[in-house]
């Protein structure tokens, strides 16, 4: 990814994280909606352009790039070592998943059977194997992006595969927030291509609005499981009626 790219990235998630839509955005900067909408997709952000869509961000060009650097920091895939420690120790993941939703020292022992202590040498072993980075008093920088990627075929992968998706997938999906679609189709290479980056694009919003939703206390916040998917597939039964 090119720089022009990372900040046009970075732009947009702001956006998102405020709620500002591109009609608000092209109201503020005097323009068109289609011109706005054209700007990102081209990705021709002018300094001039930044600077004013900064102030709508109520951002300095400096916090901007801060919020970039950061970025830049963060993780997008673990190592088959880091994966393998994760899966073998369920304490570990589970503080790993906390962590990742922001999640506070007092609030993981307050919601889990972990104890203070044993919490703590948790997160020390999350920063030995540098997913965090561990702050005075018990605070935390998280070194791993909100959307990062496992491994293929790896320890993660794995994991999620033969216990994670069974038991998502076995439930009822009754709950009010639940919501489950499956539709076949027969697509066009451009189709295919549409739908993967509108699935991209879908899983990088939820990251975001994961990241966003950080600031709140765990009381105002509620687990989710969000599974996206898409390949090349056939129920068996209809395969077995192929010519």
């Amino acid at each position: 990814m090119t720089q022009v790219q990372q900040i046009t990235s970075v732009v947009k998630g702001l956006l998102k994280q405020q709620h500002i839509t591109y009609a608000m955005l092209a109201t503020a900067l005097d323009m068109s909606e289609a011109n706005v909408k054209r700007m990102f997709a081209k990705q021709a952000l002018s300094l001039q352009r930044l600077e004013q869509i900064c102030d709508v961000l109520k951002l300095t060009m400096s916090d901007l790039f801060l919020h970039l650097e950061r970025q830049k920091e963060q993780t997008t895939t673990l190592s088959k070592e880091q994966e393998q420690q994760l899966v073998k120790d369920v304490e570990l993941l589970l503080v790993a998943v906390c962590v990742r939703d922001a999640w506070t020292l007092q609030e993981i022992v307050s919601h889990y059977q972990i104890e203070e202590h044993r919490c703590i040498q948790l997160l020390a072993r999350l920063d030995k194997l540098k997913m965090i980075e561990l702050l005075p008093g018990n605070q935390y920088r998280l070194l791993v992006a909100q959307d990062f990627k496992w491994l293929p075929d790896g320890p993660l992968e794995r994991y999620i595969t033969h216990y994670v998706l069974k038991d998502f997938l076995a439930a009822r999906f009754k709950e009010e927030e639940s919501f489950r679609f499956y539709m076949p189709g027969t697509y066009s290479v451009t189709s295919v291509d549409t739908l993967r980056r509108r699935l991209e694009d879908l899983t990088r919003e939820a990251a975001s609005l994961n990241q966003q939703d950080a600031k709140l206390p765990v009381s105002q916040r509620k687990r989710i499981g969000l599974l996206v998917a898409m390949r090349p597939w056939e129920l068996e039964q209809f395969q077995k009626l192929r010519r």
